[in-house]
């Protein structure tokens, strides 16, 4: 009795489901509270209004300008990032084969870092609105070429290579941080990049949205579609390629894709960290290590986890807000502790 209970709650379709309306949910509790709260009739009246459904939602001039131009583009270039990171945390401990491994470990957040904090050191955001972004995701292309160029070229071209490739970039660009933030000029300067450090979603527009949806949710779909390939990796390099998959190039394809999804995110977020650790560690539990269900599953849940961290955020010390970054690192620290010790060694299995 208990097996089969068990079963239908780990059923993809019990999964997905369950995931899709939290997902919903937040968004709508996300969209609809914080300094100025809107009825939660309103806030679904609204939404729904935005979707073209023919509802006549009610709700005044000011009500309809901060879910429709504050709030609702800043929850969703939450759920985008949340999701980009969780699915790529996920992808990135199938790869490799361990539940302690997220994109950051292979410079990506730390590149756009790099990028991002050079541009507000060098005054180049007075240019345009969108140079901090594009500096960002240009560091992170930037750090992951370098890391892959190395690694191509590297007489030990194993994972384990990459991740401590990966682990040493981190280093160097986090000393290049550190020499900036301690040469600032002026206070300014300097909590514009404390502040994006930290990692928030303050100010996002529907340009934001725009600028990350299609790359994410296209990296999304070939993510999953690498479903199979990762659950060969799983098995050992020799077993995936004794079936026919060409391991390196099923590589490069997996850590680019994840490369620019956490690049685009991070692009317009900052650094936000703990979401592509934990969440898929807590789908796994769930779940299972099946990535057909675990990458898309990851996904949903990174994009819960982000839209109610940052809820979180605006509403636990208002009117003072804290960094959304902040929050998930107290959130996800305490459960990815507990997760080490019930799980034991973290094995993958």
């Amino acid at each position: 009795m208990f097996k089969h209970r068990h079963l239908m709650f780990s059923s993809p379709f019990f999964v997905f489901g369950l995931l899709s309306v939290l997902l919903l949910a937040s968004i709508v509790m996300a969209t609809g509270f914080g300094l100025v709260s809107v009825p939660f009739q309103q806030t679904l009246a609204l939404l729904l209004e935005k979707l073209a459904f023919p509802v006549d939602s009610l709700a005044g001039e000011r009500e309809r300008l901060v879910v429709e131009q504050v709030r609702l583009p800043r929850v969703l270039a939450g759920a985008l990032v949340g999701a980009a990171l969780g699915i790529s945390g996920a992808s990135m401990q199938g790869l490799f084969r361990n539940p302690l491994v997220e994109p950051g470990y292979v410079g990506v957040s730390s590149g756009a870092a790099a990028g991002a904090v050079c541009a507000l050191y060098f005054g180049l955001t007075h240019l345009g609105v969108w140079l901090l972004p594009a500096a960002a995701f240009t560091g992170a292309l930037l750090a992951v070429g370098v890391i892959l160029a190395v690694w191509r070229w590297s007489s030990r071209s194993t994972v384990t290579t990459l991740l401590l490739l990966g682990i040493g970039l981190n280093a160097l660009l986090s000393a290049v941080i550190n020499i900036l933030v301690a040469s600032s000029r002026n206070e300014q300067e300097l909590r514009s990049i404390i502040f994006w450090l930290q990692g928030g979603l303050e100010a996002r527009t529907w340009g934001h949205v725009q600028l990350i949806a299609v790359p994410i949710l296209i990296s999304c779909v070939l993510l999953c579609a690498f479903a199979r390939d990762l659950n060969l990796l799983l098995l050992g390099d020799e077993h995936a390629q004794s079936s026919g998959m060409k391991v390196r190039a099923v590589r490069y394809l997996i850590l680019g894709l994840a490369s620019l999804m956490t690049g685009s995110a991070v692009a317009v977020s900052g650094i936000i960290g703990f979401v592509g650790l934990v969440v898929p560690h807590m789908i796994r539990l769930w779940t299972g290590p099946d990535h057909r269900v675990l990458l898309p599953a990851s996904a949903l849940g990174g994009a819960v986890f982000l839209v109610v961290a940052d809820l979180i955020s605006r509403m636990v010390l208002q009117p003072v807000t804290l960094q959304v970054g902040v929050v998930c690192a107290i959130i996800g620290a305490p459960l990815f502790l507990g997760m080490v010790l019930k799980s034991g060694k973290g094995a993958m299995a």
